[in-house]
């Protein structure tokens, strides 16, 4: 077997702490898909339709940025952490409850929706600090999506 050695401009050490914020944001982003989607099917009330299509398109784009993120720490030569148990080791994300009104599901989303920008606003200093482009680009990215994300939610309950 021939091995190869990674060679991307960074040092091990700032690969390891890029990619540790980027798994927690992967654990973070896969839990609210996961409790978004579970809401999408299990929303109920007079605002049924609109909050249906909204969970679905904030689910939709999420699960695009699963892919993106866990591509982007195995390029920084770490493993991406996969499944249930290590993905609830590394968030504080609990699972959604499908008996609660949809009032409390949209309230829900953007406190989560929230919890996701603050861990990618966390993993931006040691992506920043070593100069890491790729990572500081699509953290950037994820916090314009997460943000949209909470000011639809919020604005769905009357905030600003």
């Amino acid at each position: 077997m021939t091995t190869t050695t990674l060679n991307t401009g960074l040092d091990a050490t700032a690969r390891d702490s890029v990619a540790a914020g980027l798994s927690k944001l992967l654990a973070d982003t896969y839990a609210v898909y996961l409790k978004t989607h579970g809401y999408h099917w299990n929303v109920r009330g007079p605002n049924f339709s609109s909050l249906h299509a909204l969970f679905m398109d904030q689910y939709t784009e999420m699960w695009a940025a699963i892919d993106s993120i866990a591509e982007r720490i195995r390029s920084l030569g770490q493993l991406a952490p996969q499944g249930y148990g290590a993905f609830a080791n590394l968030t504080a994300v609990k699972d959604g409850d499908p008996e609660k009104s949809a009032e409390d599901m949209v309230a829900e989303l953007m406190r989560d929706q929230e919890t996701i920008v603050a861990t990618a606003r966390a993993a931006l200093p040691a992506a920043q600090a070593a100069g890491d482009e790729v990572t500081t680009s699509l953290l950037s990215d994820r916090l314009t999506a997460h943000e949209k994300h909470a000011w639809m939610l919020r604005a769905t309950l009357g905030g600003k």
